[in-house]
């Protein structure tokens, strides 16, 4: 690719996130939680992740979250998201709210915590916010069962 191909293309690139942008802004989304879509910081599946659970929204979204713990602290957090704008933003915004934190508080994140992290969305998204907090309230349950079973056998 030479490079007034690379410019068109940073160009287009540019202009397409604009438009994007603006057409979220339209429809009600705050402009933290845009930027939690257009960059998608912990978009990511852990490699090394202790724990990974799954849900499916009945609208169809479907979350997997990835849990690296160390000493009831969450080291890590990816989400894969496979959904609209909303879905994103709010698993996006559930990391902030939890990396570096306590297993125990992750357990009491709900769905206010995240509404207000992103500061707005199109109420009809709202239960994109819930999905993501079940996702990860399944999650912590799920490790901590299975770090109970391990304690128990040892």
């Amino acid at each position: 690719m030479s490079e007034i191909e690379k410019t068109e293309q940073l160009h287009h690139d540019w202009r397409e996130s604009e438009n994007e942008r603006k057409m979220l802004s339209d429809m009600g989304y705050s402009q933290k939680a845009i930027e939690y879509y257009i960059r998608k910081p912990y978009m990511t599946a852990l490699v090394d992740a202790d724990h990974v659970s799954e849900m499916t929204g009945t609208c169809g979204d479907t979350m997997k979250i990835s849990l690296k713990i160390r000493r009831g602290m969450i080291e890590d957090v990816g989400y894969q998201v496979l959904g609209c704008p909303g879905a994103v933003a709010s698993a996006m915004a559930v990391v902030d709210l939890i990396k570096g934190g306590s297993l125990e508080n992750a357990g009491k994140i709900n769905d206010n915590d995240v509404f207000k992290a992103l500061e707005d969305m199109p109420a009809k998204k709202h239960h994109c916010i819930q999905l993501s907090v079940k996702t990860l309230h399944k999650a912590v349950d799920e490790y901590r069962r299975k770090e109970s079973k391990i304690k128990t056998i040892n």
